[in-house]
Parts: structure tokens; sequence; C-alpha cells
């Protein structure tokens, strides 16, 4: 059976009430080195995404996904799928865990398991990919528990305070299809 609740956490659309929280996250300059952001987002920016939230992934070819405590509506991440293509049958996976209180308590992980199995049981996905910068190990280290092997080094890819840093590519092949 395909769920989008774990023991301990669960996957919901996003909803216009998030919109503070979505503008909290696209707008905290710590992890813009791993989003790509450089500029910041307005909320009348975000009101607009939030509208259009509710487009399927094969038409948007993306999929953002709050996640919350079970029991609780306010999300402590999000966990998105991108570049879906469901002609080759991949898409990209990215996590973020808001908040510094809601990291290392396994959220990240319950998470990332449902995902996966998400978009290997129900999309019938052949791969995943995720890119992640050299010095993130601790999305290394989680990418890696779940089978994803790096496949290659993006040099000097990513210009951030200055500096140019190389970027991993992990990608996880699910060979049951």
């Amino acid at each position: 059976m395909i769920t989008l609740k774990g023991n301990n956490i669960h996957f919901r659309a996003l909803e216009p009430e998030d919109l503070e929280f979505v503008f909290t996250i696209e707008n905290d300059e710590s992890i813009w080195e791993v989003s790509n952001t450089q500029t910041p987002y307005s909320r009348y920016l975000i009101k607009q995404y939030l509208e259009n939230a509710h487009q399927d992934i094969y038409e948007a070819k993306q999929l953002r996904l709050a996640i919350c405590k079970n029991n609780v509506a306010k999300p402590i991440g999000l966990i998105d799928l991108f570049d879906f293509d469901p002609k080759n049958n991949r898409a990209g996976i990215g996590i973020v865990i808001n908040e510094n209180q809601n990291r290392n308590q396994g959220s990240g992980q319950e998470a990332l398991s449902l995902l996966i199995n998400y978009c290997f049981s129900k999309l019938n996905l052949h791969q995943l990919y995720a890119n992640i910068g050299s010095k993130n190990e601790a999305s290394s280290t989680l990418f890696t528990k779940f089978g994803f092997q790096k496949i290659g080094t993006k040099k000097d890819w990513n210009f951030h305070q200055g500096k140019y840093y190389d970027e991993n590519l992990f990608q996880l092949i699910n060979n049951n299809i």
C-alpha cells in the first residue's frame, strides 16, 4: 500500500495558509546555496505560486509537498520532485527541513523514504536524482542511506559568497522496473 503518511510525519498539499511558511523558507538566505536562489521572493509571487500549486505533476512537471508532524497541520519542511520526465521515468528530488529544532530528529529520513516509495510505486519512476553541494555532508549522508550513489561531480558549479563550489550528482535506480 502506498501512503504519504509515516510513523511520525505526513505529506500534504500546499494550501493558501502556507504563504508565510513558504515565504520564510524561500527567503532564508542560509539555504539559498542549496536552492540556487539569488534574490528574495515577494509574498505576491509566492501567493501566485500557491494558487497554481493544484496543478497535476504531469502538467506542472513538479510536485512540492509540505512535510508535517503527524496530527499537526503546520509544516516543518518541504519536499520536492522537479524536472519530472514521464517519458524517461525520472525526476529530481530535494528536501528542506526548516529551523534547527526540527532537524536531526529523523523527519528528513522518514520523508525521503516515503517519497522514494511513492515515486517508485505510484509514479513508476525508474530513477531519481539529487544535486547536492560537495560541502553538504548532511544531505549526502541522508541520500546515500537510501542507496543514492554519487555518479559525478560538477566542478565549480555554484558561486556562493565569492567562491565557486562543486556540486555532486547522486542517482537512485529502481531496479524493480
